[in-house]
């Protein structure tokens, strides 16, 4: 990856539905360059070409960053069986406090509660959840 590549990214990141001609001229090379950097780009997963739902416009007012506590031997099954949920957003093994961090989208507060006991709860090797409920977002994506 080089300079080009990250104006290129760069560019898609303030505009994803920027074109390839629109691009092209922005960084001063051939529409024919820039289809080329960006189907490398995604072939070779650097980036990945997605669409950013307003949770709240698809009818989920709920949002919450949930950290767990996990048994140490279950922490890799834990994380997939979290990404696995559809109302699991993302989800990070990290270090400290929490062996697992997912963000979460729900309908409500009482669909929150509800996940998290009956699918987080009884996710074998959970030992402990603490949520922190968004109050609002200042930026996605």
């Amino acid at each position: 990856m080089d300079k080009l590549d990250s104006s290129i990214i760069e560019i898609l990141q303030g505009d994803g539905r920027a074109s390839n001609a629109g691009i092209a001229r922005r960084v001063g090379v051939s529409e024919g360059t820039v289809r080329r950097r960006l189907k490398r780009l995604i072939q070779d997963e650097f980036i990945q070409v997605v669409a950013l739902p307003d949770p709240a416009k698809m009818g989920l007012h709920s949002e919450a960053l949930v950290g767990i506590q996990v048994d140490p031997d279950k922490v890799d099954r834990v994380a997939d069986d979290l990404a696995g949920l559809k109302e699991v957003t993302w989800v990070a093994m990290t270090t400290g406090q929490y062996d697992i961090f997912a963000w979460v989208t729900l309908e409500s507060a009482e669909a929150l509660g509800i996940f998290l006991r009956t699918k987080v709860g009884s996710i074998p090797g959970v030992r402990r959840p603490e949520t922190f409920v968004s109050l609002t977002a200042r930026k996605r994506g």
